[in-house]
């Protein structure tokens, strides 16, 4: 790929971010109107010392008697346990209004601040913040276990450095919003902060629009404290919004906590701002029934220990999905955060495979990760981008386009496991164009490729752009091992390439270059372990 044509798709990518932005910003949330039932008329003071729980409930079972329409929380702290939403009632929170998550179990009769189940036109707005007070202690482990880290936790023994974490304190409670089989929802305006669980999971919920909100748990000690956890639901928008939190910032689930599983489905997320120490963007390895259609457009994930993950542990399937026009910064937190600092990541697992005390015979046939698309897209991060299928169920018809991939390497880090730059392993029908990896000093002694592929079949690799890690006499810029069916195109040695292909395993087969430069490399192609020369195909 020539230097011009990429800037020039990224000129234009830059072009499409700033149009949209422009055309999708959303208006201010407008004030009440209608029938207004404020709390402070049911016997709420506005000092936070003053538990106002009956007070808003009242309000808003008032509201939902009388037909409908606006309780208003006027400024001031308001104190509460769980609060039931109604149908029709629009909870709406002025400026400097604050509704704080009491410190008291026996408070709560649901697993959430807000609540509600089975509603229809259930809105809440306003300028005003939820504020869960979520607080941590920082302990050893001790006896509590998390397999999905267990790699980083034998890194850190091998180190023998000490296995401190997070631990939420336990005198607080719930998500900040929990709404079940909800149907016209909306939620603006409001900033959420500080949840001591998942800040909001709306489950199998339809038509869901949520716009111009904050959120903000501790990016250090968040632990369990999501962003926006979408279950089953359909038709859902995200729009505008900024959410900063210890764990997943945006997850999307199918599963059976609340009744049989339901595909999550059409979905679009749009100009938003993301930051995680878990994942910024998650495709949930607790996915049953399925998560499709989705289109996440014109996003900046910042300061993220994993960019976006694509992951089915459960046996559903992630398909259709568009993620386009993304600038992505990830960094290495601490070892207890799922992630290693890579912005791209995909994984296919039974979970008998991930968790050492989960049977077998209890497993669901292995999920699918298919007809993805990835494009318009800056990256930097400080781990490799790992995109695994699975021996029963590779990845299929997963395409990179435009695509500028980082890795940097930190060397006051703990420990670093990258190795090569993007892998895919058991793949087919995998096309990456105008695709560049880039090594940032200083390096690490691990890494080898920009780009590793093994087990794949149908591959095409159009104006791909790489070069070997800084460093090392042996890697190649591109290494293929067992890749059947082939098509290299167009693609360029960087400067300071030694050996550009290195084909390997008696698998890899069928391989046709076409109208490449390897002027800068010292050597275009190489053979070991296995290939033979014969697997090779020259075009014009």
């Amino acid at each position: 790929m020539s230097k011009g044509s990429f800037l020039a798709g990224i000129i234009g990518g830059a072009c499409i971010l700033i149009s949209m932005s422009c055309r999708e910003q959303a208006p201010p949330a407008a004030p009440p109107s209608g029938a207004v039932f404020n709390v402070k008329d049911y016997g709420a003071t506005g000092i936070k010392d003053d538990l106002a729980q009956e007070a808003i409930q009242k309000a808003l079972d008032s509201c939902a008697e009388a037909g409908g329409g606006t309780v208003l929380v006027p400024p001031g702290d308001y104190t509460s346990g769980t609060l039931h939403l109604r149908s029709h009632v629009r909870l709406y929170l002025e400026g400097g209004a604050t509704i704080y998550s009491l410190h008291d179990k026996s408070r709560f009769d649901k697993d959430a601040l807000l609540y509600g189940e089975d509603l229809v036109d259930v809105t809440i707005e306003g300028r005003g913040v939820f504020n869960g007070e979520g607080a941590y202690d920082r302990r050893l482990k001790g006896d509590h276990e998390d397999d999905f880290i267990r790699p980083n936790q034998v890194e850190m023994e091998a180190l023998g450095l000490p296995l401190m974490r997070a631990f939420p304190k336990p005198d607080q409670y719930g998500k900040l919003v929990l709404l079940l089989r909800c149907t016209d929802v909306r939620i603006a305006g409001v900033s959420f902060l500080d949840s001591p669980s998942w800040t909001m999971h709306p489950v199998q919920c339809e038509r869901v629009v949520i716009d111009g909100i904050t959120i903000r748990t501790s990016l250090k000690d968040g632990v369990w404290a999501d962003g926006i956890d979408p279950d089953g639901c359909k038709d859902v928008r995200i729009a505008n919004c900024t959410i900063e939190t210890g764990d997943d910032a945006l997850v999307f689930y199918s599963m059976d906590w609340f009744g049989p599983a339901r595909p999550c489905e059409n979905i679009t997320v749009t100009n938003c701002r993301l930051s995680s120490a878990s994942s910024a963007i998650k495709f949930c390895d607790g996915n049953i029934a399925g998560i499709r259609n989705v289109t996440i457009d014109n996003c900046v994930i910042t300061s993220s220990n994993r960019g976006i993950a694509f992951m089915t542990f459960d046996g559903g399937a992630v398909e259709n999905i568009v993620l386009s026009n993304l600038t992505i910064e990830t960094i290495r937190y601490e070892w207890f955060w799922w992630g290693d600092g890579e912005p791209f990541h995909f994984n296919i697992k039974k979970r008998s495979e991930v968790h050492a005390n989960w049977p077998p015979e209890k497993d669901r046939p292995a999920g699918a990760i298919r007809n993805v698309k990835i494009q318009n897209v800056i990256a930097r991060g400080y781990g490799s981008s790992v995109c695994n299928g699975h021996p029963d169920s590779w990845l299929d018809g997963v395409s990179f386009e435009n695509v500028k991939l980082t890795v940097a390497h930190d060397p006051n880090a703990a420990y670093d496991k990258a190795v090569h730059g993007l892998v895919f392993k058991q793949a087919r029908d995998l096309r990456l164009k105008d695709v560049e990896v880039v090594w940032e000093g200083p390096g690490s002694p691990k890494w080898e490729s920009g780009l590793a592929f093994a087990e794949v079949q149908g591959l095409i690799l159009d104006g791909v752009r790489a070069v070997q890690a800084p460093g090392t006499e042996t890697a190649p810029a591109i290494l293929f091992d067992q890749v059947d069916y082939a098509v290299i195109r167009n693609c360029q040695a960087a400067d300071g390439t030694g050996t550009f292909l290195l084909f390997a395993g008696e698998g890899t087969k069928d391989i046709l270059l076409e109208r490449n430069d390897f002027r800068k490399a010292r050597l275009p192609y190489s053979f070991a372990a296995g290939a033979s020369p014969q697997a090779l195909k020259l075009g014009y």
